[in-house]
Formats: C-alpha cells, structure tokens, sequence
C-alpha cells in the first residue's frame, strides 16, 4: 500500500494530494481546493507571487483592444528590465542560482508569478525570509518556499511547440523569454521555449553587471 501511495503522489490518481499544487506551485482554486497543499518546510525554489506586473495585462482592456494592444516591443523592453533586476539582485543578495523562470499567464493563480530555483537549499531560505519585508516598485513581495522542482512537468508542452489552446488560461507555466542580447549579457541560456537555465556557477555578488545609466532599480 506505501509503495502504491508513494507511486500516485501528485498525480491525476492521487485523490488527497493536488497534483496542479505539487506540479506548479499553484493551483486555481487556491484555498478552496479539494486536495491537500502540501508546503515545503525546504526547497531550493523560491516563488514570487504575482510579482511580474506585464504591460500585456493593460491589452485585456477592450479600450486598449480597440487601440491595437500594447506593441510587442515594448512589452520585451518592459520585461527584459525587470528580467535583469530579479536576476541580478538575487544572486547578489542571496546567492547562485539554477533556474529563473517568469510567467506569462493570464490565470488569478498564476499571472506574474516567478519561480526562482537557487543551487542551494538554505540560500532559498535566506531569501524567502529576507524578501517578504522588502517592496518593489512601490508593492510589497510575497515570497515562500515552492515544491516545484521539475520545470519540465510543471510548463506546458503544448505552449513549448506554440500548442497551446487554453492560452494565457493554461493552468501550467507559459515562461516568457528574456531577449537573446539581455540573455547574453547575463550568461544565461535557455531550455525549451522560455525557461531560463543558468550556463555557469556565479558566484554572489560577482555577477558583472550594475545598473545601467538612466535605469533605475525598484527594490
């Protein structure tokens, strides 16, 4: 019987445990589901909730539908700026990471919502701590440990080969791509359609980078 529990946990046969929860760190019905979210007390991810604020979301609008939508340029900018913040400050302030994936979804449970996979259990920690007392651009963060821990199970293959019918609505990961020049410049590569995987050990606070003339960072 334990090996046959242990075999269905977090999946579509598992009637106690949510699989959606287990899979993405997230579910649509939140509270009020069913089954069980069960809460890491560790884990090396760390997710942002509802962090990323996309110009994209203004486009839902029928009075910006009616006006074309925001271009698609501006939307990169805007996310490749915020990109490069999260990673930057991250791995300056608490250490190297593995994975940081940025969704696109359009879902309540999902929009704006950040996966940060650090190399280290307790550097995940430190920034979970650290984070839910700190502000970005004029809102508070909401930080807490993610037993997301397979990128490959919880983003959708469909979206992977631009599959998707369900869209922004899918309840698995839409990761948007930071540009190829941001991408670059960071010394991070992609896997799949979006997913951000680091190419190398960076130490904190060797990452190169600082902010840009004229930029100005939220924290």
């Amino acid at each position: 019987m334990a090996e046959f529990l242990a075999s269905i946990f977090g999946t579509e046969k598992d009637r106690v445990n949510c699989p959606f929860y287990f899979k993405t760190g997230a579910c649509t019905h939140g509270d009020r589901c069913s089954r069980q979210h069960n809460r890491p007390t560790y884990s090396q991810t760390v997710l942002l909730n509802h962090m990323y604020r996309s110009p994209i979301n203004l486009s839902v609008n029928p009075e910006m539908q009616q006006q074309g939508g925001v271009p698609e340029a501006q939307i990169q900018s805007h996310f490749d700026d915020f990109f490069e913040d999260i990673y930057v400050e991250m791995v300056d302030k608490y250490g190297p990471i593995e994975e940081l994936n940025i969704c696109e979804n359009l879902g309540d449970h999902l929009v704006g919502n950040i996966y940060i996979m650090f190399k280290k259990e307790e550097d995940a920690q430190k920034a979970v701590e650290a984070l839910n007392n700190r502000w970005y651009n004029s809102m508070p963060i909401y930080a807490e440990l993610s037993p997301v821990t397979d990128f490959r199970e919880a983003c959708c293959r469909q979206y992977e080969t631009s599959e998707c019918t369900r869209g922004g609505y899918c309840n698995f990961l839409h990761v948007k791509a930071a540009s190829k020049e941001v991408r670059h410049k960071l010394g991070v590569d992609t896997f799949g359609k979006g997913r951000h995987v680091m190419a190398g050990s960076r130490k904190s606070g060797s990452s190169g980078r600082r902010s840009s003339p004229g930029r100005r960072r939220r924290y």
